[in-house]
Formats: C-alpha cells, structure tokens, sequence
C-alpha cells in the first residue's frame, strides 16, 4: 500500500526538508557552541556569586543578592535586549560624541546575556548545596587546623557540587532552549535560521514542529548523559 501526499502535504514536507540543513547548521554552528561556552562562564559567575551571597563581607553580599535580584526578576528577552541595544547606546553617551559608532556583535552580546542569567540561577543552586552541607564538617575541619578557605575547597564545595548536580542539569537543559531567543538579536542560531525559511514559505506548523523535534532530540540525549554521570556519582559517594 502506498501512501501518497496532496499537493498541500507535499509543500510542508518539502519545506520542512529544505529548512532541517539550515537548521542543523545553526544548531551545530551556534547553538551548542554558545551553550557549552555561557554554561562554563555562567557557572564561575555562579560560584563567586554564592560565595558572595554566604560571605561576611556585607558589600558584596549585598551586590550579590541585587545581581540575583535584578536577573531573576526580568525576562531574558529584555536582558538581551538591553545589552544589544543599549551597552552600545550607553557607549555613545558617555563618549559625548554622538557620531561615534559603538557596536556590540550579536554573539559576545548573547554570551554575555546568557552567562550572566545562568550566573544568578545557578549560584542559588550552588548556594543551596553550600548550606546543605552539615555545619559539624566544618567545625571538624577547622579542628585540625584547616583554614576557611581550605575548609570550603576541599570538604564543602566537593559535596556542595555534588548535591547540586541534578539541578545544574536542568539549567543547563533550559539554557540550550533559552537559546532559541538569540534569534531576536540576529544571532544565526537554529530557531532564527527555521524563521527564514518559514517566512519564506509559510508552512509555519511544519518547519516549527521540526524545530520543537530537534529541541527535544538534542535535550533527550543530554539528559542521558546526564543521567549516567549521575549515577557513577552516587555509585562513587555510596561505596
């Protein structure tokens, strides 16, 4: 039995075909470059940022939590915005010269607006494993003689980390769908490269249910790994 396409059918597959080459370029050019790089940098942001929120030293404590604040507490979109748009037109102003072009690329300003959102998601989470971590380890440690900071590298941010790992998962799932956003600052990642192509033949269901597939693809075998890892880490702390 043969299974035949009318016409209307046949331009969706047609158009979903000629926009999944694009589509996985960007996916694979952009997309998982820029999530691996943000991740890495958001998660040295996110340490220094606990470290900050716990520390004693009321300033930075305090700059801490405003940064948390101000990230959580607006929507991506509007934070990439404003470092595309605006950093640039700051720039202008301060240098008094009205004519001077200042200009951010697109993918430094995605890095920097997606770094700084996992910064202050993930330092919650790295603070939460910190504070989990039982107050006697500590006590213990500074008994034989071991300074703060040693006392936090060696025995509390091992475990913090570990406890913590489950939750930066799924920061890091987020972050990969989060990038479907760069799109709106021109950065040729895959959800902008699918828009081309649906603008241009308007089988708008079928090119963006192709990209929700790929999505999911990409995401499911990350959260294999991420389950592997996961268990030959409690298989290591459990033996």
């Amino acid at each position: 039995m043969s299974l035949s396409l009318n016409a209307e059918q046949q331009h969706a597959l047609d158009a979903a075909t000629q926009a999944f080459r694009p589509m996985l370029q960007g996916l694979i050019t952009w997309s998982i470059p820029i999530t691996i790089v943000t991740f890495i940098l958001g998660l040295i942001i996110a340490l220094a940022t606990a470290l900050s929120r716990i520390s004693d030293n009321r300033f930075l404590s305090t700059i801490a939590r405003i940064y948390v604040s101000i990230i959580r507490g607006t929507p991506m979109i509007v934070q990439l915005f404003i470092i595309f748009y605006g950093i640039p037109e700051i720039g202008r102003l301060m240098s008094g010269n009205p004519d001077q072009q200042l200009t951010l690329a697109p993918v430094t300003a995605a890095i920097i607006g997606l770094s700084l959102n996992v910064g202050a998601y993930a330092s919650e989470i790295i603070r939460g494993g910190i504070i989990s971590v039982p107050k006697g380890q500590r006590e213990a440690a500074y008994s034989i003689g071991m300074t703060e900071w040693m006392t936090m590298r060696r025995i509390v941010l091992p475990q913090a980390l570990r406890i913590s790992i489950p939750a930066l998962g799924n920061t890091f799932l987020s972050l990969i769908k989060d990038t479907s956003l760069l799109g709106f600052i021109l950065v040729a990642e895959m959800f902008r490269k699918a828009q081309e192509v649906a603008a241009t033949s308007y089988e708008f269901l079928s090119i963006y249910t192709l990209v929700a597939l790929m999505y999911w693809v990409v995401c499911f075998l990350i959260s294999l790994v991420q389950g592997i890892y996961e268990r030959r880490i409690e298989r290591k702390y459990s033996a």
